[in-house]
């Protein structure tokens, strides 16, 4: 009982009642992303969605399968892959409040201890 609840109301922990019953009513499979993302288009091809493998986190969708949702490409990368250019990183997703986002120095999740100062501060005292 309460993970159909969960299913009709939080959307942001997987897929909800609705996108899974248009899923398996009208929804054809395409394919899966190396992130675990299944990939879906209805019979007629117009209408393509994703559920996400874990939260939902639309940064989680890597390029070649975003353009893919969008209808930049016609064609799935199931079926006609996009070439990676020579220059591009590898897609990551998000990072944000994981332990692999980026801490400048000084930051307190970093190493917790800020750079010295340089002496180009003067502190403003009131006349």
């Amino acid at each position: 009982m309460m993970s159909l609840l969960r299913m009709m109301f939080i959307w942001w922990r997987g897929p909800t009642l609705g996108t899974m019953m248009t899923t398996w009513f009208s929804g054809q499979a395409v394919g899966t992303d190396k992130f675990g993302n299944r990939y879906y288009q209805n019979k007629a091809g117009v209408r393509r969605w994703v559920i996400y493998n874990g939260t939902v986190e639309a940064s989680r969708v890597p390029p070649e399968w975003h353009g893919w949702l969008h209808h930049t490409f016609k064609e799935p990368p199931t079926i006609a892959p996009v070439k990676p250019k020579s220059w591009g990183l590898e897609h990551q997703p998000n990072l944000t409040g994981t332990d692999g986002a980026y801490h400048p120095e000084g930051s307190l999740a970093a190493k917790g201890e800020r750079p010295p100062a340089t002496g180009d501060y003067q502190a403003w005292k009131p006349d």
